[in-house]
């Protein structure tokens, strides 16, 4: 278990479960950001164990692919932090979820490639113009919303199969 505790009432995961997968892993990513001040640091980190952390990097990776794609998640700064931990090797080997691994292996050939550029600090209009400028993102972003429902019902149902591993159920 990690190091300080996440309580998730069992009311709240009641709720969140007939609601849908989405609230379901929401009340979990959550749950361990209010239990970590809201903000993932390398103090923080250390205070979670690592399904917690491959569950918030889940969270940030849907959050910016779906929003902007894998261009604005790394201009966002977060391309250290979802290439550079085990992240994708966490989703294969431990979740089961190769196609998604293989996916963020995929990115992050490209963002080694591009993320000098990519990263560089710019306006609106040359933000925008990146995403002309590295089409080969588009494949990727593609299949990431076109498996994002799936994935997201994978991830809820190891948390279901693990909750022990992501909070204490009050």
């Amino acid at each position: 278990m990690s190091k300080i505790d996440i309580i998730i009432k069992d009311s709240l995961l009641q709720q969140a479960a007939m609601e849908g997968m989405d609230a379901f892993v929401k009340v979990f990513v959550d749950g361990i950001r209010n239990a970590i001040g809201g903000e993932l640091t390398s103090e923080t980190m250390a205070e979670l164990n690592s399904d917690q952390i491959t569950l918030l990097a889940w969270d940030m990776l849907h959050e910016e692919v779906m929003d902007g794609g894998f261009v604005q998640l790394i201009h966002n700064g977060l391309g250290e932090f979802i290439f550079k931990n085990p992240f994708a090797k966490a989703l294969n080997k431990m979740w089961g979820m190769r196609e998604l691994s293989k996916l963020i292996y995929e990115a992050h050939t490209l963002w080694l490639k591009y993320r000098d550029e990519i990263e560089k600090e710019c306006n609106e209009e040359e933000f925008m113009a990146l995403f002309e400028k590295f089409p080969e993102f588009d494949d990727l972003d593609d299949k990431f919303i076109e498996n994002e429902e799936e994935w997201t019902d994978d991830i809820a149902h190891y948390i279901d199969d693990n909750l022990e591993k992501f909070a204490i159920i009050e």
